[in-house]
C-alpha cells in the first residue's frame, strides 16, 4: 500500500476525484486530497481574476500557493508519492518544495499542455516541467514536446471511464423520461470549435439531438438551437442516464487541443450508450466501426449514420459489443491508475 499526497485539479475535479478514489479501490491511501484553489484567498477566485490568472500562466498565484505547499510540508504528513493532476497551479518553486517530501512526484493530464490553445496558461506547469519524476499524457504530440522540454520520464495513457462512478444503470426501465432522446450531445459549447454548426446540420437534417452542456448560450445559432436545448452540464447519474438514455450518443473532439479521442470516447461506450463519433486514428484503434462504434469525417455523414441506425434494428447490437470492447481493453481509472504508478515509481529518484 502506497500512501499518496494527492493534489486535486480544479477545471476537472470530478474526473480527479473519481482517480483519487480509484487509487484507494486499487490498495493504495489518499493521505491528503487537496485542490489549490481551495485555498487561495477570495479576490483571486472571481472571474476577472481568474480570466488574468488563466492567461498569465497563474504567475500571480504563486506566492500563495507556494506558502500553501509549506505548510503541508511542515504538518508532518509522509507520503510514498505525490501525485498531481494537471498542475497549472505549480512553477518551479512550488515543485521545490514538494521535492522536500523526497518521494516520486507523479503529474498526470488529460490537457494539451504544450498546445497552443489556451495561449500562455501553462507556463507555470513548463517551468517545472523538468522537476517532475513522471509526465503521464493522452497525446502522441505532448509526450513528444515534453521530452523535447527536457521532461525526465514521460508515458503516454489513453482517457479513462471511472469504474464505479460511470457504471451503467443495472435497469434501463429506471432511466428517468427526462434523459431519454434519440441522439445525445453531453458537452460545452466552445469558441472556435464549432460544435453548434454540426449540431445544426443534423437538426436540418431532421434528426432529433438533445444537448446538455454550460455555454450554449453564447452560440449564434442559440436560437435554433434553444428547442433542443435540455440543460446545462450533468453529472453523477444524471449523466449516466443521458448516456444511456439515448439511441445515439455523439462525441465531439476538440481540435485546438489537438483530440483524436476524448473521455467520452471511453465513457460512452462503458455505461451503455451507443458512441458515434469523428473517425480518427485512435477511435479506429480502440472501436470496430459499425459494430463496436459508429464513426463520420463530417456533420452530414454523421447525419447519414444516425438517420439509418434510428431506422434499423441495430442500435443493441452495438451499444452491447461497445460495451464488451470498452472493458476488454482494460480502460478504467483502475488499470490506468495502476500503470501510471508502476512507471513512476520504476525509475524515480
Amino acid at each position: 500500500m502506497l500512501n499518496i499526497l494527492y493534489f486535486g485539479d480544479h477545471r476537472h475535479f470530478s474526473t480527479a476525484f473519481h482517480r483519487a478514489k480509484a487509487l484507494e479501490r486499487i490498495g493504495h491511501k489518499i493521505l491528503r486530497y487537496h485542490n489549490p484553489e481551495e485555498t487561495l484567498p477570495g479576490y483571486f477566485k472571481s472571474a476577472v481574476m481568474s480570466a488574468i490568472n488563466f492567461r498569465s500562466g497563474y504567475r500571480l498565484l504563486q506566492r500563495h500557493v507556494q506558502q500553501d505547499l509549506e505548510q503541508i510540508v511542515q504538518s508532518g504528513i509522509k507520503p510514498d508519492v505525490i501525485w498531481v493532476d494537471n498542475g497549472e497551479f505549480f512553477g518551479k518553486k512550488c515543485l521545490q518544495i514538494l521535492k522536500k517530501f523526497n518521494c516520486p512526484i507523479i503529474l498526470y493530464s488529460i490537457d494539451d499542455p504544450t498546445g497552443k490553445r489556451d495561449g500562455r496558461r501553462f507556463d507555470s506547469f513548463l517551468a517545472a516541467i523538468k522537476l517532475y519524476d513522471l509526465i503521464a499524457v493522452v497525446r502522441k504530440e505532448t509526450e513528444e514536446e515534453c521530452k523535447l522540454l527536457g521532461a525526465k520520464q514521460v508515458l503516454r495513457v489513453m482517457r479513462s471511464y471511472d469504474e464505479v462512478a460511470h457504471a451503467p444503470y443495472e435497469n434501463a426501465a429506471e432511466i428517468p423520461l427526462n434523459f431519454k432522446s434519440d441522439v445525445a450531445f453531453i458537452g460545452t459549447w466552445m469558441r472556435n470549435e464549432n460544435r453548434d454548426e454540426f449540431i445544426k446540420v443534423l437538426i436540418d437534417a431532421g434528426i432529433s439531438v438533445s444537448i446538455w452542456g454550460d455555454r450554449w448560450p453564447k452560440s449564434q445559432h442559440f436560437e435554433l438551437l434553444k428547442p433542443y436545448y435540455r440543460g446545462s452540464n450533468l453529472g453523477g447519474k444524471d449523466y449516466i442516464a443521458a448516456i444511456q438514455g439515448a439511441k445515439i450518443c455523439l462525441g465531439l473532439l476538440s481540435k485546438g487541443n489537438r483530440d483524436l479521442h476524448t473521455t467520452r470516447s471511453m465513457e460512452v461506450p462503458y455505461a451503455g450508450g451507443l458512441l458515434c463519433a469523428e473517425r480518427t486514428s485512435e477511435h479506429t484503434a480502440l472501436y470496430n466501426d459499425g459494430t463496436e462504434a459508429v464513426f463520420w469525417n463530417d456533420a452530414h455523414e454523421c447525419a447519414a449514420i444516425c438517420k439509418k441506425l434510428l431506422a434499423g434494428d441495430q442500435l443493441g447490437h452495438i451499444k452491447k459489443a461497445g460495451m464488451k470492447k470498452v472493458r476488454d481493453l482494460k480502460l478504467g481509472n483502475e488499470d490506468i491508475c495502476k500503470l501510471i504508478l508502476e512507471k513512476g515509481l520504476s525509475n524515480a529518484i
